[in-house]
């Protein structure tokens, strides 16, 4: 394997000396603008140190040497360059991410999966890590993933939802599908029917998915006078996100929810919600 190179740091020193050269020519708005454009550029340098330019350098080594290099990164504490990460994410998801999946390094695991993005090559791997004893920041980072190619994570989603794994990622999962499919709908509008104390997260499931057929469901738990004023809003607003509408007047000066936001927003509590 090629030497570890901190590109980033690299970057910062002569970032510096080209702040240090142009103090006053611009505001820290405009440095906001400039700095990654600075940081592009940096990637077709040639860097002496490197025998090449940072992108180069990444792009002659073989998939295997870039795997090895990012988990390099991480356990001798060099800063992993948007260079290298870039470039394994141009590779389709190596071989060697799955593995890196399985190390049971939170933050290995984290950056691989994030490399990995939404290939269906890493869908086996996710799936099992969402049993696995990790950390919820890597478990959502898993679920995002699934989310963004939600129609190919389908029929494993509905599998683990069947057998009870972590039901409420797989319906997180399920509402992100953008074919329609029967068993998904009723699916998630079970989960809406049977789980009271779930109710606000799985109406935005519905709304997610966007099946005009869930309306009437919704229409007639945001009518119940039971319904609170967090309810009601949730409720309001999946309606309207699948093309419904409900104009009721409805009195939530004395629910405790509504007193709560009134309070803390520092507005008069009104008497009624109206749109």
């Amino acid at each position: 394997m090629k030497k570890l190179i901190d590109f980033d740091g690299l970057f910062d020193k002569k970032l510096s000396e080209y702040m240090e050269e142009n103090f006053g020519k611009y505001t820290e708005k405009q440095w906001e603008n400039v700095i990654p454009k600075l940081y592009k550029s940096f990637g077709d340098t040639f860097i002496k140190s490197a025998g090449n330019t940072p992108k180069g350098y990444y792009a002659e080594m073989s998939d295997g040497e870039l795997v090895e290099a990012l988990a390099a990164h991480v356990r001798e504490g060099v800063p992993v360059s948007d260079f290298l990460c870039n470039e394994l994410q141009s590779r389709n998801c190596p071989d060697g991410l799955l593995e890196l999946m399985r190390s049971g390094d939170g933050e290995l695991v984290t950056l691989a999966v994030n490399l990995a993005g939404d290939s269906v090559k890493a869908f086996d791997v996710y799936f099992d890590l969402l049993t696995d004893d990790l950390d919820q920041e890597v478990k959502d980072t898993v679920v995002d993933r699934l989310k963004e190619n939600a129609d190919s994570a389908k029929e494993r989603a509905i599998e683990f939802y069947k057998k009870g794994v972590e039901p409420e990622f797989m319906l997180e999962i399920l509402s992100r599908c953008k074919e329609r499919d029967d068993r998904v709908f009723e699916i998630l509008l079970t989960a809406f029917r049977t789980s009271p104390d779930e109710l606000l997260m799985h109406a935005s499931y519905l709304a997610n998915y966007g099946d005009g057929r869930a309306l009437p469901v919704l229409l007639d738990y945001i009518d119940r006078d039971e319904t609170n004023f967090l309810e009601y809003r949730e409720l309001k607003y999946a309606i309207e996100a699948l093309g419904g509408e409900y104009t009721r007047v409805r009195d939530f000066s004395n629910d405790p929810y509504f007193i709560e936001i009134m309070e803390q927003s520092q507005m008069p509590a009104a008497q009624e919600e109206k749109e």
